[in-house]
């Protein structure tokens, strides 16, 4: 089974619908790349026939917003689907740093602060809609202690911003990004979300969003859009000295797992990426698989890797041996 990157599906009941395979413009903020490196990414997506492109503030401190909306100008804005975020408000620097680009970030989730950060975002983009809004980062890897208050400041603010921009028609769509899905239920139980962004948490490496919020998800009709499907790089390069899992280098236990992956991999003619890429999309509550390319190079591997032809066989043989839950749907 293969599957068509440029195949769009719905977000929850609403009238939107998003490329399987989704642009994640993380890497558009990297003060490494050039902008030329970044078009030449944009312009090879796009002809591809690729549309949905997630970005937010935080990357690159605005740049990565910056160079998408520069990419924007050169095609038709009602073709594309834009997803950013909200929860960070960039503020300039206190201490000028190096480029144009020195800011401060400071949380903000309040209904004030999501509306700023909303207005900010469509200048950087040179747009004046966003069709997606996501709630950015309640969990508590970034909050730590605050998690709780933020979470309340959230649905007290953020939360009610987006539900009156959706109903004027200003966004089609809003929902939560983070790596947590444990907290993303709490949202779905307290909130009206169409839909959620989870990162690196049902990958080949980490099926913990089975069995719960998965279903759950289902059940109300909330699409998720899973990002990091490479885990931060390993599902990507493979088990190689220095592979990272969720941003550090892979443990053993990790390195081990992926080494067996690669071998049904070997067996079966199919290249790591291209599992990565594809395992979640067999999942009914997914509706994109959102990976971040910051090349033409990376464009061209990626859309192969989504469209390659992997066998039935070979997703059975995960399961039989254990290294993919036999409840993951794979047909």
């Amino acid at each position: 089974m293969s599957f068509d990157p440029a195949a769009c599906r719905r977000i929850g009941r609403r009238n939107l619908h998003v490329s399987q395979l989704g642009v994640g413009t993380a890497p558009f903020g990297g003060k490494s790349d050039t902008d030329a490196s970044v078009g030449g990414a944009f312009a090879a997506l796009y002809d591809a026939g690729l549309r949905y492109f997630d970005t937010a503030p935080f990357y690159g401190t605005g740049l990565a917003e910056h160079r998408l909306g520069m990419c924007m100008r050169r095609v038709e804005r009602a073709s594309l689907v834009i997803s950013s975020k909200v929860g960070r408000l960039l503020r300039p620097a206190t201490v000028a740093a190096s480029g144009s680009h020195a800011f401060e970030v400071a949380y903000d989730y309040s209904y004030d602060g999501t509306m700023r950060s909303i207005e900010h975002s469509m200048q950087r983009l040179g747009t004046n809609a966003l069709d997606i809004v996501l709630i950015h980062d309640v969990n508590r890897r970034w909050q730590g202690d605050l998690v709780e208050q933020r979470y309340a400041e959230a649905m007290a603010g953020a939360h009610k911003a987006l539900s009156e921009l959706r109903a004027a028609g200003t966004i089609k769509a809003f929902g939560v990004g983070v790596n947590d899905w444990s907290i993303l239920l709490r949202f779905a139980a307290d909130g009206d979300f169409d839909c959620f962004m989870l990162a690196g948490r049902y990958t080949l490496l980490d099926h913990t969003a089975l069995s719960t919020f998965m279903p759950d998800c289902e059940r109300r009709g909330i699409s998720v859009l899973m990002a990091a499907p490479f885990n931060s790089g390993i599902l990507a390069t493979g088990a190689r000295d220095g592979a990272t899992f969720f941003y550090v280098e892979a443990d053993a236990e990790i390195k081990e797992r992926t080494r067996r992956i690669e071998a049904v991999c070997a067996r079966h003619g199919v290249a790591l990426a291209a599992a990565a890429i594809q395992f979640p999309l067999h999942h009914p509550a997914v509706a994109s698989v959102v990976a971040g390319m910051r090349s033409a190079e990376e464009a061209k591997s990626n859309l192969a890797h989504c469209s390659a032809d992997i066998p039935a066989q070979f997703w059975d043989e995960l399961k039989t041996v254990g290294l993919i839950d036999r409840a993951a749907p794979t047909r």
